[in-house]
């Protein structure tokens, strides 16, 4: 709950997720997307019911320990005024080595242009990284995520507002990433959730279906709305190009 006076956000939420499994979480603006996925690291605290890893509550984690086992790429990148290896290891303490930070950079298609950057990874990409494109922001996000080599991994709008070019880049990183961790994402563009293999559905804070890509197109009005309106807007951009 935001506010008691306004009553609860989410309602009715049964959801299991198998481990090594990934969950796409869809729906309109303002269904409850983030909120539902903002309980698992904690960002909100549930008021009745539970939310549960491995059977074992989160609130019974210390936050430390369970954020230390989840990943998160968002589309509001947060960058620091340092060097490109150190944004990369950032939160990762002493133990990251040049090689690992390497290597990170590598899975996640970003060493190509850290490369051409004038001091490579001891450049300093200025505060929010704003010496870097959107896409660049994001593989530096995911060059973390991949440091990081957390068993859960949240993706909340990680492709929104890029360019064409850089959006097929991060989806080979993210196709990597998500390799044998249970992943739950949230995504602007719904062609990036048909190799999901389950889709929710919300709706005014309620899952209202769920199953495979062909299966939620077939049986559930919003989401075929939603998918048949970013397709049609999709052929309009390729023919303007």
């Amino acid at each position: 709950v935001y506010q008691a006076d306004k009553g609860p956000v989410l309602h009715r939420i049964d959801l299991d997720v198998p481990a090594g499994q990934r969950l796409a979480v869809v729906g309109r603006s303002g269904s409850g997307k983030t909120t539902l996925v903002s309980l698992l690291p904690r960002f909100y605290d549930v008021d009745s019911g539970s939310v549960r890893i491995d059977d074992v509550s989160v609130n019974d984690y210390t936050l430390a320990s369970l954020r230390n086992n989840i990943a998160l790429v968002s589309q509001d990148v947060v960058l620091f005024n340092d060097t490109v290896k150190a944004n990369i290891a950032y939160g990762m303490g002493v133990k990251v080595t040049d090689e690992m930070i390497e290597r990170a950079a590598r899975d996640a298609h970003a060493l190509e242009f850290i490369k051409r950057l004038p001091s490579g990874m001891e450049t300093i990409i200025g505060e929010d990284g704003v010496s870097l494109s959107g896409g660049q922001k994001q593989r530096l996000a995911i060059a973390r995520a991949f440091l990081k080599d957390a068993p859960i991994l949240i993706l909340d709008e990680a492709t929104s507002a890029l360019d064409s070019v850089s959006e097929q880049q991060i989806y080979l990183a993210l196709e990597q990433l998500t390799k044998n961790r249970t992943t739950i994402m949230i995504a602007h563009r719904l062609s990036s959730m048909r190799n999901a293999d389950t889709i929710v559905v919300m709706d005014q804070g309620r899952i209202i279906d769920s199953g495979a890509h062909q299966e939620v197109y077939a049986s559930c009005p919003i989401y075929r709305e939603l998918y048949n309106m970013q397709q049609q807007g999709s052929q309009i951009s390729d023919s303007g190009a």
